[in-house]
């Protein structure tokens, strides 16, 4: 979605940024410095916030010439109320999901693929993750699968899912052009035409950090929808278990 947004000339996508990272920062620093505890609270606050905007606004304008910059953070919707206390208009948050089965069968498939690689939730004398089922489990009460998952459930409990925009990666690349048409019109924007068939890299992370593999955000250049394996890789009973364990979030997307 990043590479597919970046060929739009007036919108700037991001890979994973830090940008909320360095908030959380200034957070523990706004909430438990004696200087800010000492200021007059209505001053504290209101400072606070400019001094956020600020920050995320000069970050945006340090990062691209672009008029629009859609930054990627795995905690931003989460935060909602966060944000849009010291923006000056409100926060748009674009959510991509994707059939929870086909998520971590690509996710077992990372790791039968990297069998020369030592992975540190493995500990054979333990008997932790050493079977499909378990790494399944492991993912699914772990970042980044886990706790994205979290959040999700989290934002629809507390309603922020309503000003949310879902994106799901089936759609995406079967009817890409409308799905994006779509989005241009959450994020009011001019739509834009783009080339799904010469898609650039021009967004690159290593996941390497996360205790994945380097190439995972590796892209194709045609988006083209991807062969549905869950099954075959995670095996019948376990697809069952995760439409069972996480159902509300399968059936919310259409999954099941």
């Amino acid at each position: 979605m990043q590479c597919v947004l970046n060929q739009n000339p007036n919108v700037c996508a991001t890979a994973t940024d830090p940008v909320l990272e360095y908030l959380y920062g200034a957070r523990i620093n706004y909430t438990s410095t004696p200087e800010v505890k000492a200021t007059e609270p209505h001053i504290a606050l209101r400072n606070w916030r400019g001094f956020c905007w600020g920050g995320l606004h000069g970050y945006a304008e340090s990062y691209t010439e672009k008029p629009s910059i859609c930054i990627k953070t795995r905690g931003a919707a989460i935060h909602y109320d966060w944000f849009k206390s010291f923006m000056p208009y409100a926060p748009k948050v674009v959510c991509m999901v994707r059939d929870l089965r086909s998520i971590l069968a690509s996710l077992e498939k990372i790791f039968r693929k990297n069998c020369e690689t030592h992975h540190e939730f493995v500990r054979h004398a333990e008997l932790i993750g050493t079977s499909t089922a378990k790494r399944v489990d492991y993912w699914l009460n772990t970042p980044p699968v886990g706790l994205a998952l979290e959040r999700i459930q989290q934002c629809f409990h507390e309603g922020i899912s309503a000003q949310m925009h879902f994106i799901k990666a089936e759609d995406f690349t079967e009817q890409p052009q409308s799905v994006m048409d779509e989005l241009y019109d959450y994020l009011e924007l001019p739509r834009c035409l783009h080339d799904f068939n010469n898609v650039e890299q021009t967004v690159k992370e290593d996941d390497a950090v996360y205790g994945l593999t380097s190439d995972l955000h590796s892209i194709r250049s045609v988006i083209k929808p991807p062969v549905f394996d869950a099954e075959s890789v995670l095996g019948k009973g376990i697809c069952d278990y995760i439409n069972n364990r996480f159902r509300e979030y399968q059936t919310t997307f259409g999954y099941v």
